[in-house]
């Protein structure tokens, strides 16, 4: 097992910084599952902004806070990329807001469920292995943890199929199918980050092990 306590001392503004970057990520997605329940009713997308604009402060801090601080063994670009891999959820969220925003007559009636939930426990698993790092790292509960956000991108490249093959069945208007291949994928990228940010804190644990 392996503690980054160890490696910062009583340092712990990388956990607190870290941690906070992905309780953003899943907020932001939190918002997205209200948002996607009332798509046929006017949206304020005020949350979403100021989540994003929390995110990358966060993100920022990170970035100084790796160039001023020591580190013996950790590398500071392990901390830069799981720091991108969790800004890019919000950021994602954000830009799939945006377009609902600038579109919504395209939007009304159709089901962003599947892949939004999966999304939510995509986020959900990634701050559980985020927190691991304050703690130490069981290798056994990382590859668990990381095992199951791999199903569940798995899961979302299978129904995202189901979402092609219903796009160009030639039951829905050339511009309706561009503006919701263009949401669609949006929403897979989400769950591509979190893959991502688990991808990285297992290569920190099997570097540290």
């Amino acid at each position: 097992m392996f503690s980054l306590q160890k490696l910062f001392g009583k340092e712990d503004k990388f956990f607190k910084l870290l941690e906070a970057s992905a309780e953003a990520a899943r907020a932001s997605v939190a918002a997205l599952v209200q948002l996607s329940q009332t798509l046929d009713q006017p949206q304020a997308f005020d949350e979403f902004a100021y989540t994003r604009k929390k995110d990358k402060e966060i993100t920022n801090q990170i970035s100084n806070a790796v160039y001023t601080t020591f580190i013996t063994t950790l590398e500071r670009e392990d901390i830069e990329e799981l720091s991108s891999a969790l800004y890019k959820i919000p950021k994602m969220v954000d830009k799939f807001t945006t377009r609902v925003w600038v579109a919504p007559q395209y939007v009304r009636g159709v089901d962003f469920t599947t892949q939004i939930q999966l999304l939510q426990q995509a986020t959900d698993v990634v701050l559980e292995l985020v927190r691991s790092l304050r703690h130490g790292m069981d290798l056994d509960k990382v590859k668990n943890l990381n095992d199951q956000l791999q199903a569940l991108e798995s899961q979302a490249d299978s129904h995202m199929m189901t979402l092609y093959r219903e796009l160009f069945s030639g039951q829905r208007e050339a511009l309706q199918v561009i503006a919701l291949k263009d949401l669609y994928e949006l929403l897979e990228k989400g769950i591509d980050r979190c893959r991502d940010a688990g991808n990285v804190i297992a290569h920190i644990a099997l570097k540290h092990s």
